[in-house]
């Protein structure tokens, strides 16, 4: 297999360079939007007065989101800055404030992300997103998505922060192709 000398030398500096799914520090299946991956896709919701959290398998998240009438921060985060609200049997869950850093299918930070949750029946939640972004799409698109309940456990996502092991061997590699340029 033929690599290209370029893909190892976007990584020969520091771990800032890495995606943030190598460092563990954001995967975009975990979200939000929660997209689903081969495994670790298990939910948890956890409600309080003011609250909401969403925990997430995948990356070990737990999302908070404030569901009083907290106006949104403007700061901006990893997985942006999320408010929720009731309308009906829908828990609805507005997210803006992505950093430059994170992005959905290209997004930038004029995302804008909109979740409905809805339980349809005892055993099925229905996970309805849309996503906004008029610097990138000319309109928004939404997502519909069936989560089922079950009764296996949440497992602990085994990711280390940084991936060291990942960056050890990538930025030898890069060294590797310096000392064979001289």
């Amino acid at each position: 297999m033929t690599v290209a000398r370029d893909t190892f030398h976007r990584f020969e500096s520091a771990t800032e360079d890495y995606p943030l799914n190598a460092r563990c520090i954001w995967w975009q299946n975990a979200g939000p939007p929660m997209i689903p991956s081969p495994y670790n896709n298990n939910l948890q919701f956890v409600e309080t007065r003011t609250e909401t959290v969403i925990l997430n398998e995948n990356i070990h998240d737990a999302r908070v989101v404030p569901t009083d009438v907290r106006p949104h921060s403007p700061v901006r985060r990893w997985a942006g800055d999320s408010r929720g609200h009731w309308d009906g049997d829908a828990l609805v869950v507005d997210t803006i404030n992505f950093t430059d850093k994170t992005t959905v299918r290209g997004s930038d930070t004029n995302l804008h992300l909109v979740e409905h949750f809805t339980r349809i029946d005892q055993d099925t939640l229905e996970y309805r997103y849309t996503v906004e972004d008029p610097t990138v799409w000319a309109r928004p698109w939404s997502v519909l998505l069936l989560m089922h309940r079950t009764n296996d456990p949440i497992i602990e996502f085994s990711c280390h922060e940084g991936n060291f092991h990942n960056m050890e061997g990538m930025l030898n590699v890069a060294r590797f192709e310096e000392q064979a340029d001289k």
